[in-house]
């Protein structure tokens, strides 16, 4: 298949419309004899004669007439390709990745990852789960874009930026706390504890408040798993105190009493970052939708 030259095809074009090879170079800013050339290497390329001299100028053969009818298809062509690459340029595309803890990642990201997906297709966003430990050191060794945990952390060298604060709430099997009410550290220990496993920041923080009340937690159960947690809670085998977002919904109350704390437990979200990490589009866009 033969390889069309675009400006020559361009030249062709000017020569047929003014139907002389010196006034096609004048328009064109080009030598006649560099017009002349154009269209003999076109000539050769598709092995057909296209124009012939005349006492008047020149004249298309049959097939430069041919040749001119699929110009203006081929023009419209190459304007839609480039204008196609152009657009990608100003699209937000590539692929980040994004690490969190499992109670984020259920009840956190999905309606961001929607947006994105549907105001950013070319986008990618990769989500990897883990404990705070286990998502600072893959963002220190740059296998994470985007770490979204729960602070402080101790992290050196680490971009930190607090992002939302939840509120912890207690959760019994549904019944159990029929008035609602919030419940203090004193009457905790008398119900199995499940919580969260050691190594995330918010078995941290659940075991410093319960610290600051002069009690020492025993859990029976520690799970990675904010919904193994809740499936023990419903079953009536001890209590918890998960984050807010866990059972922010009724969908996700489902069979379970939910009550506040006394005194209160708050923990906050926020994002770290490699400080050599270039941001892109694609990992402001994220960080915007997160809230960063």
């Amino acid at each position: 298949m033969p390889s069309l030259n675009l400006d020559h095809l361009a030249t062709f074009k000017r020569v047929a419309s003014r139907k002389s090879f010196s006034a096609a170079a004048d328009t064109l800013g080009l030598s006649q004899p560099a017009v002349s050339l154009q269209i003999r290497q076109l000539e050769q390329t598709l092995q057909a004669r296209l124009v012939e001299r005349t006492g008047r100028g020149i004249r298309l053969t049959a097939a430069g007439k041919t040749l001119l009818s699929h110009i203006s298809n081929i023009d419209q062509a190459v304007s839609m390709a480039v204008n196609s690459v152009a657009a990608t340029a100003h699209e937000i595309s590539g692929t980040v990745t994004l690490g969190t803890g499992a109670t984020a990642c259920i009840h956190l990201l999905p309606p961001v990852l929607e947006q994105l997906r549907h105001e950013h297709p070319l986008l990618t966003v990769r989500v990897i789960t883990g404990n705070t430990q286990d998502i600072l050191r893959a963002v220190e060794d740059n296998r994470v874009d985007i770490g979204l945990v729960t602070l402080p952390v101790v992290a050196k060298n680490l971009h930190i930026s607090p992002v939302t604060e939840d509120e912890f709430r207690v959760i019994t099997k549904g019944g159990a706390n029929a008035s609602g009410r919030a419940l203090t550290a004193t009457e905790l220990p008398v119900l199995p504890l499940i919580v969260f496993e050691s190594g995330s920041g918010t078995r941290a923080l659940i075991d410093g408040w319960f610290h600051s009340q002069g009690i020492a937690s025993q859990p029976v159960m520690e799970l990675g798993s904010i919904e193994a947690i809740k499936r023990m809670v419903q079953a009536g085998l001890g209590y918890s105190i998960v984050p807010g977002i866990a059972v922010a919904s009724q969908g996700d109350s489902i069979g379970l009493s939910v009550a506040g704390m006394e005194p209160k437990l708050c923990r906050t979200l926020g994002t770290v970052m490699h400080p050599n990490k270039v941001l892109t589009k694609g990992m402001r866009e994220v960080l915007t939708l997160i809230g960063a």
